[in-house]
């Protein structure tokens, strides 16, 4: 190596430093706060009607400020635009509220803070029609409101005190051999562990919402063998009233999850077969749909969950936009972050953004939802159509992180920078079931696989995607809330993070903890206590943790990561599955136990008890943490520079107007997948 090369990677490194001692957007700092230090400052200088202007702008997200802009210069300023408005809380929901409140505490702050957003949203439609604009649809449960206004008047009706943000009501679109690769087929695992040979393990009395396109309610794979369909189905697309999935996009989510064992010889077996599938429809017949359809869904999923209806314990996200808002102030993960907050898990897709369109690797692409902490962010690998992990790496389509949402703060952009994915799974070429009448495969013929002479209910398809990765992993969380009830969301994925298996020459923006292990995770899932106790430090096992912390997966060794990934690191060590974690609680993140103290990222006596903290973006050598190294080269997170072995995206390389895959990367680079070896269909 050079002499100017290693200097250039001292600088790289050094960089890499600054961006996170440096002044920064901070998770655990209130937007609200951040925003009014600077109208403080500002206020001593301008007048009061600048202030007001000022704290106006700030609750105007930036795409919207760009949008406002043009249209001034294009003298188009009664266009009207959607808009999703977050109405100001007054009961902390919008944060993580912590480990305090009892189930009926709960239900009683959520029915409180219904009450208050209804009173809040009948002012805020008035203010609103006084403007020229129009509520479309409202939200109770999750404090936010859709509506249309005219571009001309949003900064002044971002004035009233109700409105804590608005942001563009944009469009969503989905991103694109399962039991044996994860594990889930090794013995003492799906038998259920015990010597009862008639009971197993299969998310049985677990409800799994998939949030897309419908599901075919008919297809084999989505049927209980002998006992009729799985599937419950929910509109919630405003432009359309069916539930039935015309795309052929949800239907396959689905059957990641869930596909049924007796069908094919369990050729095409999700981890969850005994699971209940709510599908909740938020993507039309094209496989697109509004920001505030998929806020819909969740809306109904928390009221169902807090009232102890529909109890949907996991929910799945195959789909995203654009992240340019922090995760503070975007409306999507604001939902998802409500969704949490009542006990349910929710799993999310990081994108399929890794590359552009000349094959050149891409960090910061993870789409929201996913960039929100308290999901579960999946990535996706590739298998290469074999059992063992050996020769698997990470599909080139899989979104990598940082997370690049952002607030201004003192004039500058500053991005969350937030590590994802959390884990990745299978998403390559993957055979699930296939809709009756799917637009996928019409456009996409060579999607197709299987027999063309079976039943329409029994037809197959290929598709790849990190939304073909998400939906294995909801799975894999129902098989733990199976296994062990209490189990929190931060504690199911805290399991999934410290049984994954790190992914030799990847780094943690690319696999996060590594690549999902169904097998460590159940066999952790049953170690810990069924009334797990709550005191930061206390024994959580009934027994120990095996010696040698790994799985067998097809006769090859598969080594646990032993850690959990939080906003700017990793922490490490037997602790954290041997004691109780702080940040294992409900209502708080995992990013909690590694705080941002005067710019650096430190370890929270609280919040964590024992094990090490790694800051920064580690990478492994497929073995153990401790035998990886950081980063030589650095991660240098300003927009469109370098990094060790690709590039940042800077703001509109990838997304255009709010719709994803519209430029830099192809619908079909993501639904057909890496051009490689793959899973074969049923003989």
């Amino acid at each position: 190596m050079t002499k100017t090369m290693k200097k250039i990677k001292e600088v790289i490194s050094l960089l890499f430093i600054l961006a996170l001692t440096g002044p920064t957007f901070l998770p655990g700092v209130n937007a609200q706060t951040l925003r009014n230090s600077k109208l403080n400052r500002a206020g001593q200088k301008a007048s009061s009607n600048q202030s007001q202007q000022k704290a106006a702008k700030f609750k105007v997200s930036p795409d919207l400020e760009k949008k406002i802009d043009a249209a001034q210069e294009l003298r188009q300023n009664n266009n009207k635009q959607r808009v999703i408005i977050q109405l100001r809380s007054d009961s902390g929901l919008n944060q993580m509220f912590g480990n305090k409140f009892t189930q009926a505490q709960r239900q009683d702050l959520f029915a409180r803070e219904v009450r208050s957003n209804k009173a809040k949203r009948a002012l805020v439609m008035s203010d609103l029609s006084q403007r020229g604009g129009k509520t479309l649809r409202s939200f109770d449960n999750v404090g936010l409101v859709s509506a249309e206004i005219p571009l001309s008047n949003l900064k002044e009706f971002a004035r009233n005190k109700d409105v804590a943000y608005i942001s563009e009501d944009k469009v969503t679109r989905a991103n694109g051999h399962i039991v044996e690769t994860t594990g889930f087929w090794n013995q003492g695992i799906s038998d259920g562990g015990d010597s009862d040979g008639s009971t197993w393990i299969s998310g049985s009395n677990i409800q799994i919402g998939i949030i897309d396109s419908g599901v075919y309610k008919k297809h084999s794979l989505m049927q209980w063998n002998g006992a009729g369909s799985k599937v419950w189905q929910y509109n919630f697309v405003s432009s359309e009233g069916t539930v039935d999935d015309k795309y052929g996009h949800g239907t396959h989510v689905a059957s990641m999850a869930s596909g049924e064992y007796f069908f094919k010889n369990g050729t095409y077996t999700g981890p969850a077969g005994g699971s209940q599938i709510v599908s909740m429809r938020a993507l039309n017949s094209n496989g697109e749909g509004m920001v505030s359809d998929a806020i819909a869904a969740l809306d109904w999923a928390v009221h169902q969950r807090v009232n102890n209806w529909w109890t949907i314990d996991v929910i799945n996200m195959s789909f995203g936009t654009v992240a340019t808002d922090s995760y503070v102030n975007d409306p999507l993960c604001q939902a998802a972050r409500r969704a949490v907050n009542a006990g349910i898990v929710v799993v999310a897709s990081a994108g399929n953004h890794g590359k552009d369109s000349d094959g050149n690797k891409l960090y910061g692409g993870i789409s929201s939802p996913g960039i929100e902490p308290s999901v579960i962010t999946v990535g996706a690998s590739n298998t290469f159509g074999t059992n063992w992990r050996s020769d698997d790496g990470i599909a080139t389509f899989s979104s990598r992180g940082p997370t690049r949402g952002y607030v201004w703060q003192d004039g500058e952009k500053k991005f969350d920078n937030l590590i994802k994915p959390d884990l990745v799974a299978p998403g390559n070429k993957m055979i699930g079931a296939r809709s009756e009448k799917g637009v996928l495969t019409a456009q996409y013929p060579q999607l197709r696989t299987g027999s063309e002479s079976d039943a329409k209910t029994d037809r197959v398809m290929y598709m790849s995607g990190t939304s073909v990765a998400a939906p294995i992993v909801a799975g894999a969380a129902a098989l733990l809330l199976e296994t062990n009830p209490n189990l929190t969301p931060n504690m199911v994925k805290a399991i999934l993070t410290y049984s994954a298996q790190p992914m030799n020459g990847y780094n943690t923006l690319e696999q996060g903890a590594g690549q999902l292990n169904i097998d460590g995770a159940v066999r952790l899932a049953r170690l810990i206590k069924d009334n797990p106790p709550t005191s930061n430090g206390a024994w959580m096992l009934d027994g120990s943790l095996p010696s040698s912390q790994k799985s067998v997966i097809s006769g090859q060794n598969v080594w646990w990561s032993k850690g959990v990934i939080t906003n700017y690191g990793f922490l490490y060590g037997s602790d954290l599955m041997q004691r109780y974690q702080g940040m294992y609680s409900n209502g708080v993140l995992l990013s909690d136990g590694t705080p941002v103290v005067n710019g650096e990222p430190q370890k929270s006596g609280s919040m964590t008890y024992g094990g090490n903290f790694y800051s920064g973006v580690i990478e492994n050598n497929g073995v153990l943490l401790s035998d990886g190294v950081l980063l030589a080269d650095g991660v240098l997170l300003s927009d469109g520079v370098l990094l060790s072995d690709g590039v940042l995206l800077s703001d509109g390389v990838l997304i255009s107007d709010g719709v994803l895959l519209s430029d830099g990367v192809l619908l079909s680079d993501t639904i057909l997948g890496d051009n490689t070896r793959a899973m074969q269909p049923a003989n």
